[in-house]
């Protein structure tokens, strides 16, 4: 087999949403990825599912072991023709080893790319609010790392010229020898009253900024992995992120995968640490002849209803493959529930016809009432499981309905072991159900981990009132639910939103 390529790539400073769109377009394309304990493992979860994850992360007192595996395990598998991400933590290029796995990949004559990511040491003051160059303070930046062997190796730091230098200085991994880089600072001249921010787990939902003085830094309570910030900028005051209305909350989201980005996204953004935990899978149906037979026969249908996101995604799609175009669909006039899927359908270029003001699936059926349907002809792409109030109602108005299902939702065989050990540890304050599925299955899933118990102790978010009652009847509390005329992602995030504002700030 032809040889492969290894991928250096900077995996960012933490939060998954600042890796490059270069370097996540490499992880969805690995073999194999080996990575670093600072990636974060959100990231991962990008890899398709034959991905080989090896964790390579260096362990205290044996670094230089662990490096040559990592070396040896880049040029194995490249050179059975796989293509490798080596992802770092930060840029593979900043106080990493990147330099010398260049070298290795070269010596042995395997193709690589580098791709550079954002460094904490600009991300995680930037993340506290703090600029590391400022106009009229802070001309200049200089980078160190706080490593004992790093401070001690040859060449020597020129700690005199540090001292006079001015500007900002950021120091990484320099936690345990703080107190040691501080006397060296003021020894060479800076003064003991130098602001410092120490920003600890930089862009996580668990941040967190110390300030205090380069006198005083030794005596300050800090931990690993910290971006020490020393200069005039530190006592900038300006944390954004650890304002935001949702910072420091645990939120578990049990969409599928492919599903679970927009809902996850808008989480993020209001400082959640998202855990991302499918409950349900979507999947093909049984059988395609009975949707394609209707797909056919589509200029005799008077009314297309979709009850969901998924039906539409499945039916458009499934039409584009059989006729190249969806032309046929420009007759048929169309009902939806909820705005989302009405965005979703003229997305397509198609008309919406119905919509609800309150967006279930019970406010359709009620608002055929006013339609004169009676030997109407109805097609309704559904999925394999889920209530029949729209084709129950459009039955008793006198339609003639016909149901295609085009596609299933399933139980993933398992939770990831991260997912569980945050739950086993208590460490979710919330877990979110956009369906009825996905609250019967996850239970099931929590059963089979041996945690049954959790339905009665964490509190549940859910998409609207039939998700809701089927969390009720699990023993959940339901503490959350988006609001009847806001049935959707949009209105679970604002009940989402509600429900930790009215909780205790995170201390």
């Amino acid at each position: 087999m032809a040889k492969g390529a290894v991928f250096l790539v900077g995996a960012g400073p933490g939060d998954p949403e600042l890796i490059t769109i270069k370097a996540l377009r490499r992880i969805q394309n690995a073999d194999v990825i080996l990575y670093d304990s600072l990636a974060n493992p959100a990231l991962l979860d990008e890899a398709p599912p034959h991905c080989e994850r090896i964790d390579v992360g260096k362990r205290p007192g044996v670094q230089l072991q662990q490096q040559e595996r990592i070396n040896r395990l880049m040029v194995e598998r490249a050179e059975k023709g796989l293509r490798v991400v080596r992802l770092k933590g930060g840029d593979p290029f900043l106080f990493g080893r990147g330099g010398e796995e260049m070298t290795t990949l070269k010596e042995a004559g395997i193709a690589f790319e580098v791709i550079p990511g954002i460094t904490s040491a600009i991300a995680a003051p930037a993340y506290a609010g703090i600029t590391v160059t400022r106009r009229g303070i802070a001309p200049h930046v200089t980078i160190l790392t706080g490593h004992r062997e790093s401070l001690d190796a040859l060449p020597e730091v020129d700690w005199r010229a540090l001292g006079q230098l001015g500007g900002t200085l950021v120091v990484l991994m320099g936690v345990r020898n703080r107190g040691e880089v501080a006397r060296r600072l003021i020894q060479a001249g800076r003064s003991v009253d130098t602001p410092v921010a120490v920003v600890q787990d930089g862009t996580l939902p668990g941040q967190t900024t110390v300030r205090c003085t380069l006198g005083t830094l030794a005596d300050v309570d800090a931990r690993s992995p910290a971006a020490i910030v020393v200069g005039e900028v530190a006592a900038s005051d300006f944390p954004w992120f650890e304002r935001l209305p949702l910072f420091g909350r645990r939120v578990m989201i049990t969409r599928s995968r492919n599903q679970a980005g927009d809902l996850r996204g808008m989480l993020m953004g209001l400082g959640a640490e998202v855990l991302v935990a499918p409950a349900i899978e979507i999947t093909d149906p049984p059988d395609w002849l009975p949707v394609d037979a209707a797909i056919g026969e589509l200029d005799r249908f008077d009314w297309l209803v979709f009850a969901s996101g998924n039906a539409i995604e499945r039916f458009i799609k499934r039409v584009r493959r059989l006729h190249g175009n969806l032309n046929g669909l420009s007759q048929v006039r169309v009902a939806v529930v909820g705005r989302k899927s009405a965005e979703k359908v003229r997305s397509y270029g198609l008309r919406v016809d119905l919509c609800p003001r309150r967006h279930t699936a019970s406010d359709l059926a009620e608002q055929f009432a006013d339609v004169n349907v009676s030997g109407l002809r109805v097609l309704i792409p559904r999925g394999q499981k889920g209530r029949r109030t729209i084709q129950d109602a459009l039955r008793g108005l006198g339609a003639d309905v016909r149901e295609v299902i085009v596609y299933r939702t399933e139980k993933p065989p398992r939770i990831s072991g991260q997912v569980k050990g945050r739950l086993q540890r208590n460490e979710v304050d919330l877990v979110v159900f956009s369906s009825p599925s996905a609250a019967s299955n996850c239970t099931e899933l929590f059963k089979q981990f041996g945690m049954p118990e959790i339905a009665r102790t964490l509190p549940a978010a859910c998409i609207g009132p039939t998700t809701a009652e089927t969390a009720r009847n699990l023993g959940y509390s339901v503490v959350a639910q988006a609001a009847d005329r806001e049935v959707g992602i949009d209105g679970l995030v604002d009940s989402i939103q509600d429900y930790f504002g009215d909780l205790r700030p995170v201390q």
